[in-house]
């Protein structure tokens, strides 16, 4: 349904509901606000563009998205990538990347993909989740440390390279702040629920920096004055080469996007008793993400731990969600001069609790459990993020989920002989159609083989392999293809080829149980007319029914020309 899900919130909506929602806004507006300046400072950019991004993302992801208690904003997930096209491609090339990986969005939600990305493979999300949290750690050492580098290598090896030659410059100034700020991310929250720790940290830090003359960078220090209002909106210079190399990190953003927004979607659906819906949530992820880049932010999606918060905080309806975009709105507008006073240390303690979270790293052990083929794809995501590129690890991933996937069709697929276990009186091994093939049937030269599984390309060998083993004596052939669901064109060709073995032969081909979607494509292709419309039947009883007439047909010219001997 394409539909926004707030056209569906007023129905019995309340005061109380309304002041839940207000309630609940304001302290996820309150707890967004260090988060959107750590993402933005990680990603390259500065500060204000995590703000904006908050702002304007989070309201239209809560206005036209399809979960009620959805919060939208920039997350960790999107840092590693990010990072990668500033330095690559300034802000303009992630302005770009970020305007058309929302176009990609919103294809998707039209197409319909919502669906198809909820069951993305469970190794591969855990693999990049996991490595984007090493990245994230191994980009805030600089900052938890204080140490003296103005430039990090982009590499993950050449950066712990330079952090152990810069070791000695260790500032232990800053290393109390980053520390102390993390003991409070980790206790405060065990003891009070309702404060954001976030922000108890920040104003510890500030305090305790100002109060004892601490030698340490802070945002102002680094970066200047923050704007206290949102940039007048821009439209990016599309350059067609430009775009054209965006391409790629553009399809990981829309992916990384859609992937982490339904997550917490279905986090949230899990948390509340909820329904989200799939696709709607796709376009407006990808609105957000055209109309943000316009005013200077940057990719956004679904935040699962602001989603999370704003449910335990009472959030009913989008209006708290947009409710938290306009609380971001006015802190930026009249408190955003504070902003410039945090110190970088406690920030980078803030992105170090964040990327522990992340990490799942109890999830990743546990998956060392699982198959082999698993571990291959959840190591291989996993080192190629933080060795080489998320997009080259999103693409291998997906590549090698495909491929597994494939294997494992293929093995609970394939083609059975059953006719050998059927004796006198022996029913057929399914209740839905019991009928019995006799000794008599088996020995006039009746076979019987059963096809499991979609007949595709992964399975047109095997059933060439046991096909062939057939002997070439056989009078009639039944083929039970009541489990298959599909069949594409390396089955049809297949089943064309066997067609005409048999028609060499003089073997009479009988097809029970096809199911009409297979039908369908079988009329497409004229099969039904080669194989014959007598002999296709919808269960096994008419397939034996017919069989017995050829047999019948068979014996009557024998028995004529016995009789023309005598």
């Amino acid at each position: 349904m394409l539909r926004p899900i707030i056209l569906d919130s007023f129905k019995n909506y309340s005061k109380q509901k309304f002041f839940a929602d207000l309630t609940s806004g304001l302290i996820v507006g309150i707890v967004a606000i260090p988060l959107a300046v750590a993402f933005a400072i990680a990603s390259g950019v500065t500060p204000d563009r995590g703000l904006v991004t908050a702002i304007i993302a989070g309201f239209f992801i809560s206005l036209l998205g399809g979960s009620r208690v959805q919060i939208g904003g920039p997350t960790g997930a999107f840092v590693v990538i990010l990072y990668g096209i500033v330095q690559n491609h300034g802000v303009e090339g992630l302005v770009t990347a970020t305007l058309m990986a929302g176009v990609i969005l919103i294809i998707m939600g039209f197409a319909g993909l919502g669906s198809i990305i909820k069951f993305f493979p469970y190794p591969v999300i855990v693999g990049f989740t996991s490595g984007i949290a090493v990245v994230i750690f191994t980009s805030q050492i600089r900052d938890l440390l204080g140490l003296p580098l103005d430039t990090l290598p982009p590499d993950f090896f050449g950066k712990w390279v330079l952090y152990l030659k810069s070791l000695a410059s260790l500032s232990w100034q800053a290393f109390i702040v980053a520390a102390g700020s993390i003991l409070i991310l980790v206790y405060w929250p065990k003891k009070f629920k309702k404060i954001p720790s976030s922000l108890v940290a920040l104003a510890f830090s500030i305090a305790v920096v100002n109060i004892l003359g601490l030698n340490v960078d802070t945002i102002g220090s680094r970066f200047g004055s923050i704007p206290s209002m949102i940039p007048a909106p821009v439209l990016p210079d599309l350059q067609l080469k430009t775009m054209v190399t965006l391409i790629s990190p553009a399809i990981s953003i829309a992916l990384l996007g859609a992937i982490e927004a339904l997550l917490s979607a279905v986090v949230a659906d899990g948390m509340n008793g909820g329904k989200h819906r799939s696709n709607i949530e796709l376009i407006a992820q990808g609105i957000a993400n055209v109309v943000t880049p316009i005013f200077g932010g940057i990719p956004a999606t679904g935040a699962i731990a602001r989603t999370a918060t704003n449910i335990r905080n009472g959030g009913n309806t989008p209006i708290a969600g947009i409710v938290h975009a306009v609380v971001v709105l006015l802190i930026m507008i009249f408190l955003g001069r504070l902003v410039v006073y945090i110190p970088m240390a406690a920030l980078a303690a803030i992105l170090v609790v964040v990327a522990y979270h992340m990490s799942e790293w109890r999830t990743f052990v546990a998956l060392w459990k699982t198959p082999r083929a698993d571990v291959v794809v959840l190591m291989a995501t996993f080192f190629l993020t933080v060795i080489a590129d998320l997009t080259i690890a999103i693409q291998v991933g997906v590549a090698l989920s495909v491929i597994l996937f494939m294997r494992r069709l293929i093995k609970i697929s394939g083609v059975e002989v059953i006719s050998n276990d059927y004796d006198d009186n022996n029913l057929a091994p399914s209740t839905e159609d019991c009928v019995t093939i006799d000794k008599d049937l088996i020995a006039n030269g009746v076979d019987l083989f059963e096809i499991k599984g979609p007949f595709f390309f992964g399975t047109a060998f095997s059933f060439e392999e046991t096909i062939g083993e057939i002997s070439n004596e056989s009078k009639i052939l039944i083929l039970r293809m009541r489990n298959v669901p599909f069949i594409d064109s390396t089955g049809l060709i297949t089943l064309q080829k066997f067609i005409q073995r048999c028609n060499k032969n003089r073997t009479s081909l009988i097809l029970s149980g096809v199911e009409p979607r297979v039908m369908k494509t079988f009329a497409k292709a004229d099969m039904d007319q080669k194989i014959g419309k007598d002999n296709i039947y919808a269960d096994l009883a008419g397939a034996i029914s017919r069989a017995r007439e050829i047999l019948h047909m068979t014996e009557k010219p024998l028995q004529k020309s016995a009789e023309t001997a005598v």
